[in-house]
């Protein structure tokens, strides 16, 4: 699915969770100061897209919780500094569409603040009607309004 020299694997065994947990709870806005243990049991329950680089080991990261049926979550999209402006987020979008395709899941949602553009390449779009959407946000990390 990637270029060379990136690898792209759903094996959940290839993740590097050290660095995945660095990522989130160290790097990232929306997951900063996430303890390990949530992180774990996070990608432990969802289907998972790792991409690996060689000697570089892996380099971005990506997450859909799914019913499997009806509904996915794409989220924790990370690509590592070092190896951005490659293609990888892109890379990782097409690989969780395909994914709910696969399984004719017809509704994906995410979250994002800053890479709009990269989401909308892979048909991604603002909600229609935001306002029937509701939530319970109970998370330590949260985002300031």
């Amino acid at each position: 699915m990637t270029t060379a020299p990136y690898r792209l694997s759903e094996a959940h065994d290839e993740l590097d969770m050290d660095r995945v947990f660095a990522w989130l709870s160290g790097e990232s806005y929306w997951a900063k100061g996430r303890p390990r243990e949530i992180v774990e049991r996070s990608f432990a329950a969802s289907a998972v897209c790792g991409i690996y680089a060689g000697p570089d080991g892996q380099v971005a990261v990506a997450r859909l919780v799914s019913d499997g049926a009806t509904f996915a979550w794409y989220c924790d999209v990370y690509v590592d500094p070092a190896h951005r402006g490659h293609g990888l987020g892109s890379a990782l979008t097409r690989w969780a569409v395909r994914w709910a395709e696969e399984r004719d899941v017809h509704r994906i949602l995410l979250g994002t603040r800053d890479a709009h553009e990269v989401y909308a390449r892979a048909g991604f779009a603002p909600l229609p009607r935001p306002e029937i959407f509701m939530q319970i946000d109970r998370r330590p990390q949260r985002l300031p309004d």
